[in-house]
């Protein structure tokens, strides 16, 4: 550089600072040409390529989120429709439930009222039954007492009134002596 300063300055012209000489602008490209010819070569090539692999990873994740986003839309309207059934299966059940629940009450109550209506025959053919054993028992009774007042009657030969009292007075007591063991044992009956 001196030199080439010392050729400049002999010639006359003063050199521009700015400009490098020639031969620092030869030897600065042949390195730049190296270093250019090494980066295009090896360096962006494994540079491209791992773009193209982040490329194709970042479309690759993008497509599979679509498809999960795709398929959790897929299964929630499933989901969706599964919940709509079985709400309505069991707004059916519970139908069909109160439906027979009714039914059933409708039989208990049918059956019941024929219980009751059978219950209610069974009591009143039981005391339609006691009343004619009462009657006839009344009627044998009658017919006894009227057989032994006529006895009586006949044999006491009645022409007084304080006679006649007597009589019917004791055949009431004996009526009434007779008669206390016939409710005592009809009341056995009514408590049983």
């Amino acid at each position: 550089m001196h030199m080439e300063a010392l050729f400049l300055a002999a010639e006359g012209e003063s050199p521009n600072p700015l400009i490098p000489a020639i031969y620092d602008i030869v030897w600065s490209i042949i390195p730049f040409a190296l270093v250019l010819f090494l980066f295009w070569r090896i360096v962006l090539p494994r540079l491209q390529k791992t773009l193209d692999e982040r490329s194709l990873a970042i479309e690759g994740g993008i497509a599979e989120a679509q498809s999960a986003q795709d398929e959790a839309k897929k299964a929630l309207d499933k989901y969706n429709k599964l919940l709509k059934e079985a709400r309505q299966e069991a707004s059916e059940i519970r139908d069909q439930a109160r439906a027979e629940g009714s039914q059933i009450l409708a039989e208990m109550k049918t059956s019941a009222q024929s219980e009751a209506d059978r219950i209610a025959a069974n009591a009143q053919a039981q005391i339609e039954s006691q009343r004619a054993q009462a009657v006839l028992s009344l009627r044998k009774e009658v017919g006894a007492l009227a057989l032994d007042l006529a006895a009586a009657v006949v044999q006491e030969r009645l022409s007084e009134d304080a006679k006649a009292a007597s009589v019917v007075d004791r055949l009431l007591a004996d009526l009434d002596k007779d008669a206390a063991p016939a409710k005592k044992a009809a009341a056995k009956k009514a408590k049983a």
